[in-house]
C-alpha cells in the first residue's frame, strides 16, 4: 500500500500554515478577522478581555475574550498614518484628515455652515536657499529652460534638488532649518496676529477680542530634502466659527499680514561649534484665496484633498529611508551602562550608535550627507535637546506632519468616536432584529484588560491579507476606470 504524498516539506511556510488553518473548524472566523483589518500590513496582536455591563440592571450586555478566537489573540489595525508603512491604515487616516480639513472650510461635524463666507486662504511657506540646486525652469510659455548646470532635466530626474556644488552647500544650515521648522511655524502664527493688528491700526488685545484666527497645516518634503508647509488660515468672529468676523477682517488684510509675518518670524540658534545661525522662511511664499462658492480654482474639496494627500507621506519623497537609524539598545550613544555603572561598548552597533551604517544606506549622496550632518550635529551638547540622532532619517525634521488649532474643526479622535458609535448602533440594530432587548447606552459601563503580544500576521494569515489587499486594489482600479457595477 502506497503512503500518501506529504507536501508539507515542499510548500512555503505561508501556504503550509494556510492549509493547516483551512483544516480547522474555525477557518471562517480566521478569514473574517483578517478581512476586518482591510489589508493592514502589520496588525497589533493583543490578549485580554472586555465586558460591557448595564449599570441599571447589572446585565452583561457585551463580552469578548481573545481566548475565544481560533488563534487565541485579537488582531487590530496598526493605525500607522504613513503610506510607506501601511497603505491600508494610511487611507483611513487620509480620509479622516480630509473630513477634518473640509469641515473647517465648508462646515460639518460641529462646525457651522457659515464658515464658507469667512475669509479663508491656502498658504504655502518654503525654506530659504542653502545653495543652488538642480531644477527645472520654465518660462511664461511653459517651455523648459536649462538648469544652472546647463542641462534640461526631465521631470523624474534623480538629480533634481541635489546641489550644483556639494562642497559649498550649507548642509548644517539645511538640517538646522528642518529641526526648527515646527518652532518657526509656531512663531509665524504669533507674528501673524501682531502683523494683522499693526495693519489694521489696533492693539493686539482689541484684535483678539474681536477676531479669532484658526489654522490647519501639513508638512511636505521638497526634493532638496527641506520641508515646507501648506496651511489653511481662516478668520472667525470672537466666539469662533459660529460668529462672522468683523467687516474689516478681509482676505486682503490676511494677505498683507501673512507677508509681514513671513519676513519677521525668525529664530536665532547659537553654537560654539558652528557660530550663530538665523532660522527664517524663504523669500518664496504663496497665498491663494479659497473660493466661497466652491466654483473657483481652489475649492474646499481640492484643498482638503491636497492636505490629506500629504498628511500620509513621510520623508520618502526626499529619497530618504522611513526608519530610524538610532540603535535602540544604546539610544544612539554607542555605549550602555553595565552592572558596575561603567560604560560598556554597545554590542548591537559596535559603538557607532547606528542601527545600520549610514554609508550603507541605499540613498543618494545628497540625502546621505544630510543624514550624516544631522548625526554629527546630534553629538554637540548644545543640540542635545533636538535629539537629531533620532530624527537623522527625517533629515532633521522632528515636528508634526499635520496639526491644527483647537477651534479650526473637529478632531481625529472625534471622527473615530463617530465610527465607534456607528458600529455600536449597528450591533444594537442587530439585537433588535434578533428579538433581543436593546440597551440604553448612557447606563453602560465597560471594563477591559489587554496585553500587547506582538505585531504582524502568522504566515497563513499573511496570505489571506495579501488577497484582501489585492481585492481592494482591484476594486479601486475598476472604480477609477468607471466600471458601471461599482
Amino acid at each position: 500500500m502506497r503512503r500518501p504524498l506529504d507536501l508539507r516539506h515542499v510548500v512555503s511556510p505561508g501556504l503550509r500554515d494556510l492549509i493547516e488553518l483551512a483544516n480547522t473548524h474555525d477557518f471562517n472566523r480566521v478569514t473574517e478577522q483578517v478581512r476586518d483589518l482591510r489589508g493592514c500590513t502589520s496588525p497589533v496582536n493583543l490578549h485580554g478581555w472586555t465586558i460591557t455591563t448595564d449599570s441599571a440592571t447589572k446585565e452583561v450586555v457585551r463580552s469578548y475574550r481573545s481566548e475565544d478566537e481560533p488563534s487565541g489573540r485579537l488582531l487590530t489595525t496598526c493605525g500607522n498614518r504613513r503610506a510607506s508603512r501601511c497603505p491600508a491604515c494610511s487611507r483611513v487616516y487620509a480620509a479622516d484628515t480630509y473630513h477634518l480639513i473640509k469641515a473647517g472650510l465648508s462646515g460639518g461635524k460641529n462646525v457651522a455652515e457659515t464658515v464658507r463666507d469667512h475669509p479663508r486662504a491656502f498658504v504655502t511657506l518654503t525654506a530659504p536657499s542653502f545653495g543652488p540646486v538642480h531644477n527645472r525652469k520654465t518660462d511664461s510659455t511653459g517651455k523648459t529652460r536649462p538648469c544652472g548646470c546647463g542641462s534640461h532635466h526631465i521631470e523624474d530626474d534623480p538629480a533634481l534638488g541635489t546641489p550644483l556644488d556639494p562642497t559649498t552647500y550649507d548642509y548644517t544650515g539645511a538640517v538646522l532649518w528642518n529641526a526648527h521648522a515646527g518652532q518657526l511655524w509656531g512663531r509665524f502664527t504669533t507674528y501673524l496676529r501682531r502683523a494683522l493688528a499693526e495693519y489694521l491700526g489696533m492693539t493686539q488685545k482689541a484684535l483678539n477680542s474681536a477676531l479669532r484666527v484658526s489654522f490647519a497645516k501639513v508638512a511636505e518634503y521638497q526634493k532638496r530634502g527641506l520641508v515646507h508647509f501648506h496651511a489653511v488660515i481662516r478668520f472667525d468672529g470672537p466666539d469662533g466659527h459660529t460668529t462672522p468676523p468683523p467687516p474689516w477682517a478681509t482676505f486682503d488684510a490676511l494677505q498683507v499680514a501673512v507677508g509681514l509675518a513671513v519676513k519677521r518670524a525668525r529664530l536665532t540658534v547659537e553654537s560654539d561649534a558652528i557660530g550663530e545661525r538665523v532660522i527664517k522662511w524663504g523669500d518664496r511664499f504663496k497665498i491663494d484665496q479659497i473660493s466661497a462658492l466652491s466654483d473657483g480654482e481652489l475649492t474646499d474639496a481640492k484643498v482638503a484633498g491636497y492636505v490629506a494627500k500629504y498628511a500620509t507621506k513621510n520623508a520618502e519623497g526626499a529619497g530618504t529611508v522611513d526608519r530610524t537609524l538610532m540603535c535602540r539598545p544604546c539610544q544612539g550613544r554607542g555605549y550602555v551602562r553595565g552592572p558596575d555603572g561603567f560604560r560598556d561598548l554597545c554590542d548591537d552597533c559596535e559603538g557607532t550608535g547606528q542601527a545600520e551604517p549610514i554609508k550603507a544606506l541605499p540613498v543618494q549622496r545628497h540625502v546621505r550627507q544630510m543624514i550624516r550632518t544631522a548625526w554629527d550635529l546630534g553629538n554637540l551638547p548644545e543640540f542635545a535637546d533636538l535629539k537629531l540622532w533620532k530624527w537623522a532619517h527625517m533629515l532633521g525634521f522632528r515636528g508634526h506632519f499635520s496639526s491644527k488649532s483647537r477651534a479650526y474643526s473637529t478632531t481625529l479622535g472625534a471622527l473615530r468616536d463617530v465610527r465607534r458609535a456607528w458600529r455600536l448602533a449597528q450591533a444594537e440594530a442587530a439585537r433588535a432584529r434578533a428579538g433581543l432587548t436593546t440597551t440604553d447606552e448612557t447606563t453602560l459601563v465597560t471594563a477591559s484588560s489587554w496585553t500587547y503580544l506582538a505585531s504582524g500576521y502568522r504566515p497563513g494569515e499573511e496570505l489571506l491579507a495579501a488577497q484582501v489587499r489585492h481585492d481592494i486594489t482591484h476594486a479601486q482600479d475598476l472604480k477609477s476606470e468607471g466600471d458601471p457595477w461599482l
